[in-house]
């Protein structure tokens, strides 16, 4: 494969990626606060959930095709696959719980792969560039959307919550790597490319100082919350739980 067919982190489609990503942050959090409170919201978030559901089950079950499937990449429990599940709940339903899991994963978490990403392959339009771009994106504008467009809000029950998932998450995950011989999470191992990772030292260490960062990163994006005044009340549709 001639070099320049591969992917090269901040190289021209790396750049015009971001640049995508970053405009269409802007476009939905705009339309977002001028559809507020209308029905046109509700039809607008429901179609993106419709997007985001058509791209990412295609895209799954492409994965799972038998000439594609690949232990290793192909089961959907990266934390990006739970990511894309609860923004779609979150985007047809308002529900509370999912539109905060949203909020800290798809700003926190879901962006690394954005600006890291870890990825060996040809460079676009390759399937897996398309694939990695896409889902990641398209999350991240769901959390802009959710709650700089149409108006969320996250407390400390928010942040306790989206905690108690993520450990869940990563202690599943651990146990499903050991027996399977995987890396979904990057758990179990740092991925092969530059990463943040790479600063927090071997395994297992660097998943200690990871949940201290993240631990200390999603007080500091909850605290502005909290000490706002009342404003605008925050949509709880279908239970805050």
């Amino acid at each position: 494969m001639p070099d320049e067919e591969v992917f090269v982190p901040y190289g021209p489609t790396h750049w015009a990626a971001l640049g995508v990503c970053v405009l269409g942050a802007v476009v939905v959090v705009m339309l977002g606060r001028r559809l507020r409170d209308t029905e046109a919201e509700v039809v607008f978030s429901r179609a993106f959930a419709s997007v985001l559901t058509a791209y990412t089950v295609t895209m799954l079950v492409y994965r799972c095709l038998p000439g594609n499937f690949d232990v290793h990449i192909s089961l959907p429990v990266h934390l990006s696959d739970l990511a894309w599940m609860v923004a779609v709940i979150a985007l047809w339903t308002r529900v509370h719980w999912a539109m905060a899991l949203t909020y800290y994963w798809g700003l926190t978490l879901n962006p690394q792969a954005v600006l890291t990403p870890a990825l060996d392959s040809p460079d676009f339009p390759h399937i897996d560039f398309i694939d990695l771009w896409v889902q990641h994106i398209l999350v991240l504008w769901a959390a802009l959307y959710l709650m700089w467009g149409r108006g969320g809000r996250v407390d400390w029950r928010s942040y306790r919550l989206t905690m108690v998932v993520t450990v869940t998450w990563a202690t599943a995950t651990l146990g499903l790597n050991s027996w399977l011989g995987t890396n979904y999470g990057f758990l179990n191992g740092k991925p092969a490319h530059p990463s943040l990772l790479d600063l927090f030292g071997p395994w297992p260490w660097y998943l200690l100082v990871e949940l201290l960062i993240i631990t200390a990163a999603w007080a500091l994006i909850t605290w502005p919350w909290t000490i706002r005044g009342p404003g605008r009340a925050e949509t709880r549709t279908g239970a805050a739980g």
